[in-house]
Protein backbone atom coordinates (compact mmCIF):
# COMPACT_ATOMS: atom_id res chain seq x y z
CA UNK A 1 0.00 0.00 0.00
CA UNK A 2 1.20 3.54 -0.69
CA UNK A 3 0.27 6.03 1.12
CA UNK A 4 0.82 10.27 0.57
CA UNK A 5 3.62 11.63 2.82
CA UNK A 6 4.86 7.84 3.72
CA UNK A 7 2.63 6.93 6.46
CA UNK A 8 3.34 4.17 8.48
CA UNK A 9 0.60 1.28 8.34
CA UNK A 10 -0.02 -0.64 11.66
CA UNK A 11 -1.94 -3.73 13.05
CA UNK A 12 -4.70 -4.45 10.81
CA UNK A 13 -4.68 -2.19 7.91
CA UNK A 14 -1.41 -3.55 7.55
CA UNK A 15 -2.27 -7.14 6.63
CA UNK A 16 -5.30 -5.76 4.57
CA UNK A 17 -2.45 -3.82 2.45
CA UNK A 18 -0.60 -7.24 2.75
CA UNK A 19 -3.93 -9.36 1.59
CA UNK A 20 -5.64 -7.11 -1.01
CA UNK A 21 -3.32 -4.40 -2.74
CA UNK A 22 -4.89 -1.36 -0.98
CA UNK A 23 -3.88 1.81 -2.45
CA UNK A 24 -4.73 5.34 -1.65
CA UNK A 25 -5.87 6.86 -5.11
CA UNK A 26 -9.34 5.39 -5.78
CA UNK A 27 -12.12 3.00 -3.63
CA UNK A 28 -11.71 -0.16 -5.64
CA UNK A 29 -14.75 -2.46 -7.09
CA UNK A 30 -14.12 -5.47 -5.16
CA UNK A 31 -17.42 -7.02 -4.78
CA UNK A 32 -20.67 -6.20 -6.20
CA UNK A 33 -24.15 -7.62 -4.86
CA UNK A 34 -26.82 -7.96 -7.05
CA UNK A 35 -30.41 -8.99 -6.46
CA UNK A 36 -33.77 -9.65 -9.01
CA UNK A 37 -33.48 -5.27 -9.58
CA UNK A 38 -30.88 -6.43 -11.65
CA UNK A 39 -32.43 -9.42 -13.23
CA UNK A 40 -30.95 -12.14 -15.32
CA UNK A 41 -27.07 -12.06 -14.56
CA UNK A 42 -25.11 -14.14 -17.21
CA UNK A 43 -21.60 -15.82 -16.25
CA UNK A 44 -20.21 -13.08 -19.22
CA UNK A 45 -21.39 -10.64 -17.58
CA UNK A 46 -19.68 -11.50 -14.24
CA UNK A 47 -16.39 -12.51 -16.13
CA UNK A 48 -16.47 -9.17 -17.49
CA UNK A 49 -16.92 -7.94 -14.02
CA UNK A 50 -13.96 -9.78 -13.15
CA UNK A 51 -11.64 -9.37 -15.54
CA UNK A 52 -12.05 -5.65 -16.55
CA UNK A 53 -13.10 -3.77 -13.07
CA UNK A 54 -11.03 -6.35 -10.60
CA UNK A 55 -13.96 -7.22 -8.94
CA UNK A 56 -13.48 -10.25 -6.77
CA UNK A 57 -16.66 -11.18 -5.15
CA UNK A 58 -20.48 -11.32 -5.67
CA UNK A 59 -23.16 -11.37 -2.73
CA UNK A 60 -26.13 -12.11 -3.97
CA UNK A 61 -29.84 -11.50 -2.90
CA UNK A 62 -31.28 -14.68 -1.11
CA UNK A 63 -34.23 -13.48 0.51
CA UNK A 64 -36.25 -10.94 2.79
CA UNK A 65 -38.51 -11.34 5.14
CA UNK A 66 -40.14 -14.67 6.15
CA UNK A 67 -41.48 -15.62 2.91
CA UNK A 68 -39.90 -13.95 -0.34
CA UNK A 69 -37.31 -15.79 -2.14
CA UNK A 70 -35.38 -14.23 -5.10
CA UNK A 71 -35.93 -16.09 -7.77
CA UNK A 72 -32.69 -15.26 -9.66
CA UNK A 73 -31.07 -16.43 -6.18
CA UNK A 74 -30.06 -19.94 -8.13
CA UNK A 75 -28.88 -18.53 -11.44
CA UNK A 76 -26.75 -16.02 -10.12
CA UNK A 77 -24.84 -18.11 -7.63
CA UNK A 78 -24.06 -20.24 -10.44
CA UNK A 79 -23.10 -18.05 -12.90
CA UNK A 80 -20.64 -16.56 -10.52
CA UNK A 81 -19.30 -19.32 -9.03
CA UNK A 82 -18.77 -20.17 -13.48
CA UNK A 83 -16.67 -16.56 -13.49
CA UNK A 84 -14.63 -18.06 -10.80
CA UNK A 85 -15.57 -15.22 -8.54
CA UNK A 86 -16.09 -15.86 -4.45
CA UNK A 87 -19.82 -15.95 -4.13
CA UNK A 88 -21.80 -14.88 -0.75
CA UNK A 89 -26.02 -14.18 0.13
CA UNK A 90 -27.68 -11.64 2.00
CA UNK A 91 -31.02 -11.49 3.48
CA UNK A 92 -33.25 -8.45 3.47
CA UNK A 93 -34.11 -8.48 7.37
CA UNK A 94 -37.73 -7.37 8.11
CA UNK A 95 -37.84 -9.06 11.82
CA UNK A 96 -38.83 -7.12 15.25
CA UNK A 97 -38.69 -9.56 17.83
CA UNK A 98 -35.54 -12.14 18.86
CA UNK A 99 -38.38 -15.04 17.75
CA UNK A 100 -38.86 -13.60 14.37
CA UNK A 101 -35.17 -13.22 13.88
CA UNK A 102 -34.43 -17.04 14.38
CA UNK A 103 -37.54 -17.32 12.26
CA UNK A 104 -36.35 -15.69 9.17
CA UNK A 105 -32.66 -17.14 9.48
CA UNK A 106 -34.13 -20.67 9.42
CA UNK A 107 -36.09 -19.29 6.32
CA UNK A 108 -32.74 -17.41 4.90
CA UNK A 109 -30.68 -20.77 5.42
CA UNK A 110 -33.27 -22.87 4.15
CA UNK A 111 -33.65 -21.09 0.83
CA UNK A 112 -29.50 -20.49 -0.04
CA UNK A 113 -29.01 -23.80 0.18
CA UNK A 114 -31.89 -24.88 -2.13
CA UNK A 115 -30.47 -22.21 -4.11
CA UNK A 116 -26.61 -23.34 -4.12
CA UNK A 117 -24.95 -21.43 -1.78
CA UNK A 118 -21.80 -23.13 -0.89
CA UNK A 119 -21.61 -23.73 2.69
CA UNK A 120 -18.47 -21.50 4.26
CA UNK A 121 -20.20 -17.99 2.36
CA UNK A 122 -20.98 -15.06 4.21
CA UNK A 123 -24.93 -15.32 4.46
CA UNK A 124 -24.96 -11.56 5.90
CA UNK A 125 -28.48 -9.73 6.85
CA UNK A 126 -29.05 -6.68 5.51
CA UNK A 127 -30.64 -4.59 8.18
CA UNK A 128 -32.30 -1.39 6.77
CA UNK A 129 -36.13 -1.29 7.56
CA UNK A 130 -38.62 0.11 8.78
CA UNK A 131 -38.99 -2.61 11.40
CA UNK A 132 -35.21 -2.20 12.52
CA UNK A 133 -36.01 1.77 12.84
CA UNK A 134 -38.39 1.24 15.71
CA UNK A 135 -36.90 -0.83 17.29
CA UNK A 136 -33.83 0.51 20.37
CA UNK A 137 -30.25 -0.28 19.76
CA UNK A 138 -30.44 -3.07 22.31
CA UNK A 139 -33.15 -5.02 20.49
CA UNK A 140 -31.54 -5.07 17.28
CA UNK A 141 -28.24 -5.80 18.89
CA UNK A 142 -29.93 -8.56 20.15
CA UNK A 143 -32.24 -9.23 17.12
CA UNK A 144 -28.99 -9.58 15.30
CA UNK A 145 -27.37 -11.98 17.14
CA UNK A 146 -30.25 -14.33 16.99
CA UNK A 147 -30.11 -13.82 13.47
CA UNK A 148 -26.55 -14.29 13.13
CA UNK A 149 -26.03 -17.45 15.73
CA UNK A 150 -29.08 -19.47 13.83
CA UNK A 151 -27.46 -19.12 10.19
CA UNK A 152 -24.23 -20.54 12.03
CA UNK A 153 -26.25 -23.77 12.08
CA UNK A 154 -26.97 -24.42 7.85
CA UNK A 155 -22.47 -23.90 7.76
CA UNK A 156 -22.48 -20.23 6.90
CA UNK A 157 -20.46 -17.41 8.62
CA UNK A 158 -22.59 -13.91 9.36
CA UNK A 159 -22.33 -10.75 8.86
CA UNK A 160 -24.30 -7.37 9.52
CA UNK A 161 -24.95 -4.84 6.38
CA UNK A 162 -26.34 -1.24 7.11
CA UNK A 163 -26.17 2.58 6.74
CA UNK A 164 -22.99 4.52 8.08
CA UNK A 165 -25.86 6.45 9.81
CA UNK A 166 -27.21 3.35 11.67
CA UNK A 167 -23.67 1.79 12.42
CA UNK A 168 -23.23 2.32 15.83
CA UNK A 169 -26.68 4.25 16.24
CA UNK A 170 -29.30 2.28 15.68
CA UNK A 171 -26.90 -0.95 16.14
CA UNK A 172 -23.76 -1.86 17.17
CA UNK A 173 -21.02 -3.02 14.32
CA UNK A 174 -17.81 -3.82 16.21
CA UNK A 175 -14.11 -3.69 14.91
CA UNK A 176 -13.37 -6.26 12.19
CA UNK A 177 -17.07 -7.16 11.64
CA UNK A 178 -19.51 -5.67 9.05
CA UNK A 179 -20.32 -4.29 5.58
CA UNK A 180 -20.93 -0.18 5.31
CA UNK A 181 -22.54 1.66 3.21
CA UNK A 182 -21.70 4.81 2.96
CA UNK A 183 -21.45 7.24 -0.58
CA UNK A 184 -19.53 10.31 -0.50
CA UNK A 185 -19.55 13.24 -2.41
CA UNK A 186 -16.17 12.73 -3.87
CA UNK A 187 -14.35 9.25 -3.98
CA UNK A 188 -10.53 10.85 -2.51
CA UNK A 189 -8.78 7.61 -1.75
CA UNK A 190 -10.05 8.16 2.39
CA UNK A 191 -10.79 4.83 3.44
CA UNK A 192 -14.13 5.64 5.17
CA UNK A 193 -14.58 2.39 7.03
CA UNK A 194 -11.21 0.56 6.95
CA UNK A 195 -11.70 -0.92 10.44
CA UNK A 196 -14.89 -3.24 8.85
CA UNK A 197 -14.84 -5.98 6.94
CA UNK A 198 -15.90 -3.86 3.82
CA UNK A 199 -17.10 -0.24 2.45
CA UNK A 200 -20.04 -0.07 -0.19
CA UNK A 201 -19.16 3.11 -1.82
CA UNK A 202 -21.61 3.94 -4.59
CA UNK A 203 -24.89 1.96 -5.69
CA UNK A 204 -24.56 3.98 -9.03
CA UNK A 205 -21.35 1.81 -10.56
CA UNK A 206 -21.77 1.06 -14.62
CA UNK A 207 -20.37 -2.10 -16.06
CA UNK A 208 -19.26 -2.51 -19.66
CA UNK A 209 -22.05 -5.29 -20.63
CA UNK A 210 -24.72 -5.34 -17.89
CA UNK A 211 -27.05 -2.85 -18.07
CA UNK A 212 -28.06 0.12 -15.22
CA UNK A 213 -26.34 0.97 -11.88
CA UNK A 214 -24.87 -1.25 -9.32
CA UNK A 215 -23.97 -1.60 -5.26
CA UNK A 216 -20.37 -1.59 -5.52
CA UNK A 217 -18.10 -2.04 -2.36
CA UNK A 218 -14.81 -2.02 -1.36
CA UNK A 219 -13.21 -5.17 0.86
CA UNK A 220 -11.01 -4.78 3.81
CA UNK A 221 -10.00 -7.75 4.73
CA UNK A 222 -11.01 -11.28 3.29
CA UNK A 223 -14.02 -12.36 4.89
CA UNK A 224 -15.94 -12.06 1.70
CA UNK A 225 -13.24 -13.63 -0.16
CA UNK A 226 -13.84 -17.32 1.82
CA UNK A 227 -11.12 -15.98 4.93
CA UNK A 228 -8.36 -16.24 2.41
CA UNK A 229 -5.85 -13.95 0.21
CA UNK A 230 -7.73 -13.49 -2.62
CA UNK A 231 -6.90 -15.99 -5.69
CA UNK A 232 -9.09 -14.11 -8.61
CA UNK A 233 -6.93 -12.08 -10.91
CA UNK A 234 -8.32 -9.94 -13.74
CA UNK A 235 -7.13 -10.32 -17.21
CA UNK A 236 -6.74 -6.25 -18.07
CA UNK A 237 -5.27 -4.90 -15.19
CA UNK A 238 -5.02 -1.53 -17.42
CA UNK A 239 -8.55 -1.76 -17.99
CA UNK A 240 -9.52 -2.07 -14.17
CA UNK A 241 -7.39 0.63 -13.22
CA UNK A 242 -9.42 2.97 -15.84
CA UNK A 243 -12.55 1.55 -15.06
CA UNK A 244 -12.12 2.38 -11.55
CA UNK A 245 -10.97 5.80 -12.27
CA UNK A 246 -13.76 6.05 -13.85
CA UNK A 247 -16.35 5.05 -11.27
CA UNK A 248 -14.53 7.37 -8.60
CA UNK A 249 -15.71 10.29 -10.50
CA UNK A 250 -19.19 9.38 -10.93
CA UNK A 251 -20.22 8.29 -7.29
CA UNK A 252 -22.29 11.37 -5.86
CA UNK A 253 -22.05 14.69 -7.37
CA UNK A 254 -22.02 17.96 -5.14
CA UNK A 255 -25.29 19.51 -4.47
CA UNK A 256 -25.45 23.26 -7.17
CA UNK A 257 -26.71 25.89 -6.30
CA UNK A 258 -30.33 25.57 -6.28
CA UNK A 259 -32.28 27.03 -3.23
CA UNK A 260 -34.53 25.31 -0.89
CA UNK A 261 -38.02 26.79 -0.91
CA UNK A 262 -40.32 26.89 2.49
CA UNK A 263 -43.16 23.84 2.27
CA UNK A 264 -45.37 22.61 4.93
CA UNK A 265 -47.02 19.75 4.09
CA UNK A 266 -48.05 16.41 4.98
CA UNK A 267 -47.98 13.54 2.56
CA UNK A 268 -49.59 10.29 2.83
CA UNK A 269 -47.64 7.37 1.06
CA UNK A 270 -49.20 5.37 -1.63
CA UNK A 271 -46.33 3.63 -1.56
CA UNK A 272 -43.00 1.91 0.20
CA UNK A 273 -40.35 5.04 -0.46
CA UNK A 274 -36.93 5.26 0.27
CA UNK A 275 -36.24 7.91 3.13
CA UNK A 276 -32.56 9.13 2.45
CA UNK A 277 -29.55 11.02 3.95
CA UNK A 278 -29.52 13.66 1.02
CA UNK A 279 -31.11 14.83 -1.69
CA UNK A 280 -29.51 12.14 -4.54
CA UNK A 281 -30.69 8.64 -5.51
CA UNK A 282 -27.49 7.67 -4.39
CA UNK A 283 -27.70 8.50 -1.04
CA UNK A 284 -27.58 6.55 1.86
CA UNK A 285 -31.07 4.82 2.86
CA UNK A 286 -31.85 5.99 6.09
CA UNK A 287 -35.27 3.58 6.50
CA UNK A 288 -38.05 2.19 3.81
CA UNK A 289 -41.51 4.41 4.64
CA UNK A 290 -44.01 2.06 4.11
CA UNK A 291 -47.67 2.40 2.76
CA UNK A 292 -49.57 4.25 4.19
CA UNK A 293 -47.57 6.67 6.39
CA UNK A 294 -47.60 10.12 6.42
CA UNK A 295 -44.64 12.50 6.28
CA UNK A 296 -44.88 16.34 7.63
CA UNK A 297 -41.99 18.14 5.54
CA UNK A 298 -40.51 21.57 5.97
CA UNK A 299 -38.85 22.70 2.62
CA UNK A 300 -38.61 21.42 -0.86
CA UNK A 301 -36.40 21.65 -3.80
CA UNK A 302 -35.63 20.91 -7.40
CA UNK A 303 -32.26 18.63 -7.48
CA UNK A 304 -30.86 15.78 -9.75
CA UNK A 305 -34.23 15.41 -12.10
CA UNK A 306 -36.26 15.09 -9.12
CA UNK A 307 -38.42 16.92 -6.81
CA UNK A 308 -37.36 16.56 -3.32
CA UNK A 309 -38.52 17.58 0.21
CA UNK A 310 -37.09 17.37 3.58
CA UNK A 311 -38.51 15.76 6.78
CA UNK A 312 -37.48 16.54 9.99
CA UNK A 313 -36.32 13.95 12.32
CA UNK A 314 -35.41 13.58 15.83
CA UNK A 315 -31.60 13.78 15.17
CA UNK A 316 -31.41 16.06 11.92
CA UNK A 317 -33.05 15.65 8.74
CA UNK A 318 -34.73 12.92 5.89
CA UNK A 319 -35.09 13.52 2.04
CA UNK A 320 -37.75 11.51 -0.44
CA UNK A 321 -38.25 12.41 -3.94
CA UNK A 322 -41.67 13.25 -4.47
CA UNK A 323 -41.39 12.55 -8.08
CA UNK A 324 -38.96 13.87 -11.23
CA UNK A 325 -38.73 17.82 -11.17
CA UNK A 326 -41.67 18.59 -13.53
CA UNK A 327 -44.06 16.87 -11.19
CA UNK A 328 -45.53 14.93 -13.89
CA UNK A 329 -45.02 11.79 -11.82
CA UNK A 330 -45.91 12.14 -8.22
CA UNK A 331 -45.42 8.69 -6.63
CA UNK A 332 -45.73 10.08 -3.67
CA UNK A 333 -48.91 12.01 -3.76
CA UNK A 334 -51.96 12.56 -1.64
CA UNK A 335 -56.03 12.61 -3.27
CA UNK A 336 -54.77 10.40 -6.47
CA UNK A 337 -56.01 6.91 -6.61
CA UNK A 338 -53.54 5.80 -9.24
CA UNK A 339 -50.08 7.10 -10.94
CA UNK A 340 -48.86 6.42 -14.25
CA UNK A 341 -45.57 6.91 -16.14
CA UNK A 342 -45.73 6.91 -20.18
CA UNK A 343 -42.63 4.52 -21.39
CA UNK A 344 -39.69 6.56 -23.28
CA UNK A 345 -37.50 5.17 -25.93
CA UNK A 346 -35.03 2.84 -24.38
CA UNK A 347 -37.34 2.27 -20.82
CA UNK A 348 -37.82 -1.46 -20.04
CA UNK A 349 -39.33 -3.19 -16.89
CA UNK A 350 -36.24 -2.84 -14.53
CA UNK A 351 -35.22 0.65 -15.81
CA UNK A 352 -38.70 2.47 -14.47
CA UNK A 353 -38.76 -0.04 -11.75
CA UNK A 354 -35.55 1.11 -10.62
CA UNK A 355 -36.73 5.04 -10.94
CA UNK A 356 -40.06 4.46 -9.37
CA UNK A 357 -38.39 1.99 -6.13
CA UNK A 358 -40.42 -0.66 -7.20
CA UNK A 359 -39.04 -4.13 -8.00
CA UNK A 360 -39.64 -5.39 -12.08
CA UNK A 361 -42.69 -7.86 -10.59
CA UNK A 362 -44.36 -5.64 -8.94
CA UNK A 363 -44.67 -3.23 -11.90
CA UNK A 364 -45.41 -5.68 -14.06
CA UNK A 365 -47.95 -7.68 -12.08
CA UNK A 366 -49.88 -4.55 -11.62
CA UNK A 367 -49.98 -4.02 -15.15
CA UNK A 368 -51.01 -7.31 -16.00
CA UNK A 369 -47.87 -8.32 -17.76
CA UNK A 370 -45.34 -10.74 -17.18
CA UNK A 371 -41.65 -9.29 -16.71
CA UNK A 372 -40.41 -10.99 -20.01
CA UNK A 373 -42.75 -8.70 -22.03
CA UNK A 374 -42.56 -5.90 -24.54
CA UNK A 375 -43.39 -2.22 -23.64
CA UNK A 376 -43.13 0.06 -26.14
CA UNK A 377 -42.87 3.56 -26.12
CA UNK A 378 -46.12 5.50 -25.55
CA UNK A 379 -47.15 2.56 -23.22
CA UNK A 380 -48.77 4.21 -20.04
CA UNK A 381 -47.71 1.80 -17.03
CA UNK A 382 -49.95 2.26 -12.99
CA UNK A 383 -47.59 2.41 -10.76
CA UNK A 384 -49.44 2.36 -7.53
Amino acid sequence: MKLKNKLALTGAATMAALFLGLNASAARMDMVDVSNNNGYMSTAEYTSMRNEFGVKAVTVKISEGGTYKDPYAASNIANVQAAGLYINGYHFARYATKAQAIAEADFAGQTAKAAGLPVGAVLATDVESQEANNQTKATNDRNNAAFMQEIAKFGYRSDIYTSGSWANNKMTIKGKTGWIASYPYVVTGKNWYSTNHAWQWSSTAKFRISYGGFDVSQLNSTYYTADQKSSVKPTDKAAVKANNKEANKHTYKQAGSVKWVKESKTYTLKMAVKLRTGVSTSSSVITILPAGSTVKTNQAIIKGGYRWVRQPRFNGYGYLATGPSSNTLEYVKTGAAHTYYTVKSGDSWWSIAQQNDLSMYTLASKNGKPIYSVIYPGNRLQLN
